[in-house]
C-alpha cells in the first residue's frame, strides 16, 4: 500500500510578492496617520511609495513565479485602500474639512469610484467594448495614477504656499473630476504595453535620469509637471484608440 505524499507548505517565493503588496498597504495606511498629524508632505510620500511598491509586486511575482489568485485579490484590496481611501482622507483632512458636508461626499465618491474601477478591472465587465491592454490602452486612468492626480492641488500648495489651492471649492471639483476619470471609458495609455523604438532608447534613458534628478532636487514642482504631462496625453490616447478601433472595424467588414 502506497503511503500518501506529505503535504508541502507554501514555497517561500510565493510569499515575496504578497509581502511587497502588504508593504504597499502599510504605506498607504501610514499616509493616513501622517495626515491626521498634519504632516502633509510625509502623507503624500507614503501614498507615492505605495504606488512604487504596487508597480513592483507584479514584477516580483513573475520573476519568482509566485503568481496566485490570493495575491491578485490582496493586490486589489491594497489598491482600494492605498489609492482610494488614503488619498480621499488626506484630501479631506487637508482641505475638504473646511466644508465637511460637501467635502465628505466628494471623499466618499472618490473612494467608492476607486473600488468600482478596481472591481470593473477584475470582473472585465464589457470586455469586448472596452480598450484593450493588448493594444496599449487601459479603460480610464488606473488607481495609482488617480491617487497621484487627486493630490495635485496639495503639491502646488506645498511649493507655492498659495492658500487658494487649499480652497475646498477648488479641491472638491478637482477630486470629483479625477474620480470620474477613473471610472470613465476613456482610453488611456498603458505604459507597460508601450515599446520604445531602438533609435530613441538612449534619449529615453536620459529623460528618465533628468526626471529622477528633478524629483530629488525639486520633488513637488516635478510632480506637478508630471501630472500636467499625464493629463496632456489623454487627448492623444483617445484619438489613437479611436483610430485603431476604426481600423479594426474596417478590417472586420472586409470579405
Amino acid at each position: 500500500m502506497r503511503r500518501p505524499l506529505p503535504v508541502r507548505g507554501i514555497p517561500l517565493r510565493a510569499l515575496a510578492p504578497n509581502a511587497v503588496t502588504a508593504l504597499a498597504l502599510c504605506s498607504g495606511l501610514t499616509g493616513i496617520r501622517f495626515a491626521i498629524g498634519g504632516e502633509w508632505e510625509r502623507a503624500v510620500l507614503m501614498v507615492l511609495l505605495a504606488g512604487v511598491l504596487d508597480g513592483l509586486d507584479g514584477r516580483v511575482a513573475r520573476l519568482v513565479r509566485g503568481e496566485s489568485k490570493f495575491g491578485a485579490e490582496l493586490d486589489s484590496l491594497s489598491d482600494a485602500i492605498s489609492f482610494g481611501v488614503s488619498p480621499a482622507l488626506i484630501m479631506y483632512l487637508w482641505a475638504l474639512l473646511a466644508e465637511p458636508r460637501i467635502g465628505w461626499i466628494v471623499s466618499l465618491v472618490y473612494a467608492v469610484f476607486t473600488a468600482l474601477r478596481l472591481a470593473r478591472f477584475n470582473a472585465r465587465i464589457d470586455a469586448d467594448d472596452q480598450p484593450h491592454k493588448s493594444a496599449g490602452f487601459l479603460t480610464g486612468i488606473p488607481a495609482p495614477a488617480g491617487a497621484g492626480l487627486a493630490m495635485l492641488p496639495l503639491y502646488v500648495w506645498i511649493w507655492s504656499g498659495e492658500e487658494l489651492f487649499r480652497s475646498p471649492w477648488l479641491v472638491a471639483p478637482w477630486v470629483a473630476f479625477v474620480a470620474f476619470l477613473m471610472v470613465s471609458s476613456l482610453a488611456t495609455y498603458s505604459w507597460s504595453s508601450l515599446k520604445l523604438r531602438r533609435n530613441i532608447r538612449f534619449e529615453a534613458i536620459v529623460g528618465v535620469v533628468i526626471v529622477a534628478a528633478a524629483l530629488v532636487s525639486a520633488p513637488w514642482q516635478t510632480l506637478t509637471v508630471v501630472c500636467a504631462a499625464y493629463l496632456a496625453t489623454l487627448p492623444f490616447s483617445i484619438r489613437s484608440y479611436a483610430r485603431i478601433r476604426r481600423q479594426r472595424e474596417e478590417a472586420a467588414q472586409r470579405p
